[in-house]
């Protein structure tokens, strides 16, 4: 048995659904800190689906980005503007080139930090399916 998976037993987490990826876990922080300022009250183990991580957790590590200058302040707007929309820019329209390059950016630095921490499912890579 891994470390990451003994660990995960033990604190209870074994039928935690890892995100799919980047854009999933900043979704779901952010109705989770949506929900929080209309005032649900969050207890652990219960939810419909549940994480391996709090949305404290996600927290943490973009304010460590940010510090770290990994992300900027345009970052930290883009992933607030688009996360309270639940869906990306779209490079396809003109007003949201920008904000695209922005997204994808951080999504690029929160994804490795997200997989080391088992939050998310690391990305397949292109040559683990060829022969």
């Amino acid at each position: 048995m891994k470390n990451e998976d003994k660990a995960r037993n033990d604190s209870g987490l074994s039928n935690a659904v890892l995100f799919d990826n980047a854009e999933e876990a900043w979704f779901w922080f952010v109705l989770a800190q949506q929900a929080k300022l209309d005032g649900a009250r969050f207890t652990a183990g219960l939810s419909l689906t549940p994480r391996p991580c709090e949305p404290s957790d996600i927290f943490k590590v973009l304010n460590n980005l940010y510090r770290n200058r990994l992300l900027l302040w345009d970052h930290m707007l883009v992933l607030r503007h688009y996360g309270r929309r639940q869906m990306a820019p779209d490079a396809r329209r003109p007003k949201e080139v920008r904000a695209h390059t922005l997204w994808h950016e951080a999504m690029n630095r929160l994804e490795p930090i997200l997989v080391r921490k088992n939050i998310m499912h690391a990305a397949p890579s292109f040559f683990e399916n060829r022969i």
